[in-house]
């Protein structure tokens, strides 16, 4: 263990959830240049993390999981991100909406029951889809073009969703749409099945990074479903308030920029051009641009798992984090940004062969830059409270 993650671990549960993360890196990264080449998603990546209990971390015990606290997911999903991050940042989705569907209360607990033991037992994936094209992300409070009509037996839901991670291999299916009963209209969340009639997905992921994650679009015509498929009117999707799940964005691209962090440190112990002596870790622009990489880090981990730990040690004050969340991910994600352009410039030409995985890490970390909220939003949000 690197000093890097050894004063970040704190008890010997993380520790535990660290090394069996950690096991997972070496499959993962082996797989990872295939599936980015290909666009396709790493199926039996997600195998191995069913077959290990990994898709039930955030579940609560009394439903069969670990119901890890976000500080620990966020060392596992670090951990895992340094093997491959479009399947970290695919897992966190999952783990992520049901640490948040655990600590809102927001669905009947019936439902969430049901999926908790769903995923337990037949391990079953699940999602949210609340992107659109034309509103963008709901972070930006546009009012979602789906739509819900209620009917006689139910609801008949039609619309697009766009950014739908973990397509290919989706169970349950999280959806916002405007709802329209009678003249009354609103906006309230849907759980769907994969299989109902009226859902598809259309394979339109072809992008620069996060290539594996198959964030494809989803495609609901007259997809009728009952009345129970309703979970939620008050704050639908993932809501207005502070959301301390989504720190497992920053939290993977961190990974990302670890593995790149590492990468760099290796080659610079072996890569001896004959114009030296010695390998290049001895000469001191190398080392002053691994210290800047391990600066970065440092600042943004220490960032990231310090608001972590106010958010597990003190549920009363997650109301007020708020900024903070939103100031971690863009410290965090613009951190991955630079630390990967330093490994890449320490490393030199070398880092632009796909062999080398660098090229890889470099799109993919510029893929966090995009997540929610992205960097206007935070400052929008740090403005405002500085003139409260």
């Amino acid at each position: 263990m690197d000093y890097l993650m050894k004063n970040l671990i704190k008890t010997e549960k993380q520790k535990r959830l660290y090394v069996k993360s950690r096991s997972f890196i070496e499959p993962f990264k082996k797989r990872a240049p295939i599936h980015d080449k290909n666009s396709t998603f790493p199926v039996e990546n997600f195998e191995e993390l069913k077959n290990h209990q990994m898709t039930a971390l955030t579940i609560p015990k009394k439903y069969g999981g670990e119901e890890i606290s976000l500080y620990d997911f966020l060392l596992v999903q670090e951990t895992i991100a340094q093997g491959d991050g479009a399947t970290a940042l695919s897992l966190g989705w999952h783990n992520g909406i049901m640490m948040q569907l655990r600590d809102a209360n927001k669905w009947p607990e019936e439902t969430f029951k049901q999926v908790s033991e769903t995923i337990i037992n037949q391990k079953t994936l699940i999602n949210s889809a609340a992107t659109e094209p034309k509103t963008g992300s709901p972070a930006r409070g546009g009012k979602p073009e789906t739509t819900a009509v209620k009917t006689s037996e139910g609801w008949v839901i039609n619309g697009k969703k766009t950014f739908t991670s973990l397509a290919p291999v989706l169970d349950h299916i999280i959806i916002t749409a405007t709802t329209q009963n009678g003249e009354t209209e609103g906006v309230g969340e849907f759980l769907l099945n994969r299989e109902t009639a009226g859902i598809t997905f259309n394979e339109t992921w072809d992008t620069l990074g996060m290539r594996a994650t198959r964030s494809d679009d989803l495609i609901l015509e007259n997809v009728h479903v009952p009345d129970r498929a309703l979970v939620a009117t008050k704050d639908p999707g993932h809501g207005k308030s502070p959301q301390g799940w989504l720190l497992h964005i920053p939290a993977c691209y961190l990974g990302i920029a670890i593995a790149a962090r590492n990468d760099t440190i290796e080659f610079a112990k072996t890569y001896e051009p004959n114009s030296l002596n010695h390998p290049i870790s001895e000469v001191p622009e190398v080392r002053r641009k691994t210290a800047e990489i391990d600066l970065e880090l440092m600042k943004a981990r220490h960032f990231l798992y310090h608001v972590a730990s106010l958010w597990d040690e003190d549920p009363k004050r997650r109301p007020e984090l708020g900024a903070e969340l939103a100031a971690v991910k863009t410290v965090a994600t613009n951190a991955a940004v630079n630390v990967v352009d330093l490994a890449m410039r320490t490393v030199g030409g070398y880092s632009l062969h796909r062999e080398n995985h660098f090229e890889r890490y470099y799109r993919d970390v510029r893929a966090g830059l995009h997540n929610p909220p992205s960097d206007d939003i935070t400052s929008m949000i740090l403005g405002k409270k500085a003139y409260e």
